[in-house]
């Protein structure tokens, strides 16, 4: 694989991902779940430590799927809950955290496996994983839609569900930081400067090239590269005098 073939899959990857979860970070923001994301990621990366560990590894999408959408599930009923739903949204990401390490430390390639789900290295992605997520965020983007167009009840499950199923093959592909990161550091920027979600597809872009790009020559982990470019962006505005008081 040439060199340019090596980028512009990254960088068509990253795009990819920022595509969905932008949308999805302001639904998370506006439903006041910031801690969701992160929680139904681990959940996922659950679901392919137990995998790994069964020796079912081919198996591990099924497996990140199920248990994603479990942890969807458990986070939709939570609403019910008031007050108490981040706190529980904190014990779910806990909970699913420690037993990604629990599952990983009985095998041999913990370490790697453990590294890779908390943020992959996406330099080696190949043209036909692009290709295969580009389509079905395309299908869950058109499912988003027309989901709105149920009653409440069913609309608001349907938006959980749905993001489980986002979120479990995410990770697989980039890790459970780098999904947290697009999801939530773009839109809280595009917010910061009372701009919309076509400013954070751009914006995010932007960052998501520079950090391939940095991380590629000053040979660095890829993943790691782009979430540390996204939040220390998001942070140094964030604190800045330019941010606005009063959002």
């Amino acid at each position: 694989m040439q060199i340019t073939d090596i980028i512009l899959s990254a960088l068509f990857l990253s795009v990819v991902l920022l595509g969905i979860h932008s949308y999805l970070g302001f639904r998370v923001i506006k439903k006041g779940i910031i801690f969701a994301d992160i929680a139904i990621a681990q959940w996922a990366a659950l679901g392919v430590s137990l995998s790994l560990l069964l020796g079912k590894g081919d198996l591990s999408w099924f497996f990140s799927l199920l248990f994603a959408l479990l942890s969807s599930f458990f986070v939709y009923l939570a609403e019910k809950k008031g007050v108490l739903q981040e706190a529980f949204i904190g014990v779910l990401y806990a909970m699913g955290s420690s037993w990604v390490v629990l599952l990983l430390s009985r095998s041999p390639s913990g370490n790697e496996d453990f590294m890779r789900l908390v943020a992959s290295d996406i330099l080696f992605v190949t043209h036909r994983e692009v290709l295969q997520a580009a389509l079905l965020y395309t299908v869950i983007g058109i499912l988003f839609y027309f989901a709105r167009l149920l009653k409440p009840r069913w609309e608001n499950l349907t938006f959980y569900l749905l993001f489980g199923v986002t979120v479990s093959s995410s990770v697989k592909l980039v890790g459970v930081l780098v999904v947290f990161a697009l999801l939530l550091a773009p839109p809280l920027v595009s917010l910061l400067l009372k701009r919309g979600l076509v400013f954070a597809w751009v914006y995010g872009s932007v960052v998501n090239t520079v950090g391939v790009l940095i991380s590629y020559y000053k040979d660095l982990p890829t993943g790691f590269t782009i979430v540390g470019l996204h939040t220390l962006l998001a942070v140094l505005l964030f604190l800045s005098p330019l941010s606005p008081k009063d959002l």
